[in-house]
């Protein structure tokens, strides 16, 4: 892509209404604008990011053995009602009539609408254990939506619901999600932790949350600082191994962190002073098993070995998958701008022409955004006729890992300047070995 022929509406100050670093670096580098409160367009380049995320999504839960749907953004009040949460949810469900003055709402979460399509399509456990997901706009009427996308009323999420015969079988899904959504927030370039939380109106006795740390974070949480020294790295795992997937939970949860809510002072001073730690954290992801408690007032059983029906145990799993494009900011930005992991970033290098017109540099910059699309990369190639400093803090405003900075002066001496956006380091290549190096960072990341 050529930034000449690109729609990047960047703002070269702060807008007012921005309070965390997050809202308002996405403003600035024109990846949303707000549409009414809490509610955002979300512009190419936040869209290409939310695109990444969701692919990342969609390859990990297919990794893990889950099969993606897509429901209704507006559901039939009919099925809460049978549930028991319509009366409870309270003001945050948008309810609506049609022209036919029959109930509906706009989904703030799908449990009632997929035991519905499972009721009516699984009799026996023989077709258990299943797992179905989709990942979709939601809304929900927050009383003060702020913090841009980190607070919205209107989401991006990706929700997943388990369908087991018995409660070993579904805390062995409960588990398998944990170990998926370690892999998935890793390939993002995030540290998420994850915490023993509170169930709230989803319901259920074990829940964890997936917290990323970071100042402005709207939870308090308490943990042993042991825990962010844990990696998943690049290990492979059986998702069908019950024994491996209990271990891996058992490595990530056995040392202390949760949050305010379930937190537990006693147990955290059995920790070594030295490795307390209280923070705050972003909430950028949720599982939670809640047995029968959908199955049962919803009728969705199955024909067991016996022949007798039995309410078939559920759990849901949640990724917030526009939140996670705020998180990671907060998560990893500077003065300058955004600074995105190698895995999420709209682009993989930008190429900056710092004399737009001369020949030379002209057909060089033309030569190595030609050579990094043939290698399956997208480059951006700011071709403006801009200032050199304008460009440069452009770039460094939409926070691409890595540069190609394309002038006569080291033409002359054939070179270009290659620099990684998070250390500020640059060095001096040919243009053809410049493109090498960057084609090998993302090879090792694939």
């Amino acid at each position: 892509m050529r930034l000449s022929r690109y729609f990047l509406p960047v703002l070269k100050e702060n807008p007012s209404e921005a309070q965390i670093v997050s809202h308002r670096l996405m403003l600035r580098a024109g990846m949303i604008k707000q549409a009414s409160a809490g509610i955002y367009s979300w512009l190419p380049l936040g869209f290409k990011v939310l695109r990444k995320l969701e692919n990342i999504v969609h390859e990990e839960q297919a990794r893990a053995g889950h099969i993606a749907i897509q429901m209704p953004i507006i559901q039939s009040a009919d099925l809460w009602r049978e549930s028991g949460r319509y009366d409870d949810y309270g003001q945050e469900m948008l309810r609506m009539k049609d022209r036919h003055d029959r109930d509906m709402l706009f989904t703030p979460t799908a449990e009632e609408l997929v035991t519905d399509i499972f009721r009516g399509h699984v009799n026996s456990y023989k077709d258990l254990p299943l797992t179905l997901y989709q990942i979709q706009w939601k809304f929900r009427d927050e009383i003060r939506p702020r913090f841009g996308v980190m607070r919205g009323r209107e989401f991006y999420m990706k929700d997943g619901y388990n369908f087991d015969l018995t409660k070993e079988d579904a805390l062995h899904a409960y588990n398998r999600h944990l170990v998926s959504y370690l892999r998935t927030y890793e390939r993002m370039g995030l540290q998420a932790i994850p915490m023993r939380a509170d169930s709230g109106p989803i319901g259920g006795d074990d829940t964890h949350e997936f917290l990323v740390l970071a100042d402005t974070g709207e939870s308090e949480v308490f943990y042993d600082s042991a825990v962010t020294d844990l990696t998943f790295g690049d290990r492979q795992i059986d998702y069908d191994s019950r024994e491996e997937c209990q271990t891996i939970l058992e490595e990530f949860t056995s040392k202390y962190a949760r949050t305010d809510e379930t937190h537990d002072e006693a147990l955290f001073n059995q920790i070594p002073e030295e490795r307390r730690r209280v923070a705050r954290g972003i909430e950028v992801g949720q599982i939670f098993y809640f047995g029968t408690k959908y199955s049962e007032p919803l009728g969705a059983t199955v024909q067991g070995p016996d022949g007798k029906p039995v309410p078939v145990h559920m759990g849901s799993h949640g990724i917030g998958v526009s939140r996670l494009v705020g998180a990671i900011i907060e998560a990893s930005h500077d003065d300058k701008g955004i600074i995105w992991p190698e895995g999420v970033t709209p682009f993989h290098c930008g190429i900056v022409n710092l004399k737009q017109g001369d020949e030379e540099a002209d057909t060089a910059c033309d030569k190595i955004y030609k050579a990094l699309t043939a290698l399956g990369l997208e480059p951006l190639y700011d071709d403006r006729k801009e200032r050199a400093g304008g460009k440069f803090a452009t770039m460094d405003l939409i926070g691409l890992p890595w540069r190609i900075t394309v002038g006569p002066r080291g033409l002359k001496n054939g070179v270009v300047e290659l620099t990684c956006r998070r250390t500020g380091e640059s060095e001096e290549l040919s243009p053809e070995a410049a493109v090498t190096k960057v084609a090998e960072i993302y090879e090792q990341i694939a």
